[in-house]
């Protein structure tokens, strides 16, 4: 018997072990993805402007006389260039992030979500958002601002559509857990393809459909986890969706 438990305590250590190996390749590796997006997205940067530059001149005349073909095409490079230079600066954002460090401090999660919401709503007027009070979390601020601009910013872009579009921020309690949320009725997603849905370069919806670089998500994620909570979503095509996470709660009202 005592043979027997001791086996047992080696085999354990030796997984253990063998599981902290693992996770230190795996954040490693994860370092030096984000290091190698940081020095590729940087350094697309100035070639991307110098197109965007000189694309722009023959737009604009620059001496040069573009028929209507010649012209088309070149509005047709203006439009990528400015699709790539979204993703450029959505590729800095998600690699900033993981290299970021964190500045916890108890904060209200509802005043930040009225500050996102107020921005954003600039550009969509006609959408309705609702904000149930939430109870305050901690948290680095600056950090979760840009996950609930993504969340937020994704409810009010797939809804727009609607004769009447609305969002509604709130939380609940699931399994004894505060969980809050960002739900809208908008085009929603397949739930057969939820699983991918926080990836990189993922997108539920063509582009010409919707606009993004398919990195939002994947921030959202990144934020949210370095944090220590979870994040998924719910919905159903054409019926909305519902993106759920969790975060360590402060306590207390401001």
């Amino acid at each position: 018997m005592g043979d027997y438990d001791t086996d047992t305590g080696k085999s354990r250590q030796a997984l253990e072990r063998r599981v902290a190996d693992l996770t230190a390749e795996l954040e490693a590796a994860n370092r030096q993805l984000e290091s190698f997006t940081y020095s590729v997205s940087h350094d697309l940067r100035a070639p991307l402007r110098a197109i965007g530059g000189f694309t722009d001149m023959l737009i604009r005349g620059g001496g040069v006389r573009c028929d209507a073909e010649s012209r088309d095409l070149l509005e047709r490079v203006a439009l990528n260039v400015g699709r790539m230079s979204a993703l450029i600066d959505d590729l800095l954002e998600y690699s900033r992030l993981g290299r970021a460090g964190l500045s916890p401090a108890p904060f209200s999660l509802e005043n930040l979500a009225r500050e996102v919401t107020g921005d954003l709503c600039e550009r969509y007027r006609r959408s309705q958002v609702r904000i149930a009070p939430l109870v305050r979390v901690v948290g680095d601020r600056a950090m979760m601002r840009q996950a609930l601009a993504h969340l937020i910013g994704n409810a009010l872009k797939f809804s727009a559509r609607r004769d009447s579009a609305v969002v509604e921020i709130g939380q609940t309690e699931l399994d004894g857990e505060v969980v809050f949320y960002v739900r809208d009725n908008g085009a929603g997603f397949d739930m057969r393809y939820a699983e991918r849905l926080f990836g990189l370069f993922q997108r539920m919806h063509r582009s010409d459909e919707f606009e993004g670089t398919g990195v939002g998500l994947a921030v959202v994620r990144q934020a949210i986890g370095r944090h220590g909570g979870r994040v998924w979503a719910e919905a159903a095509i054409e019926e909305g969706a519902t993106f759920y996470f969790t975060l360590p709660l402060a306590g207390g009202q401001d």
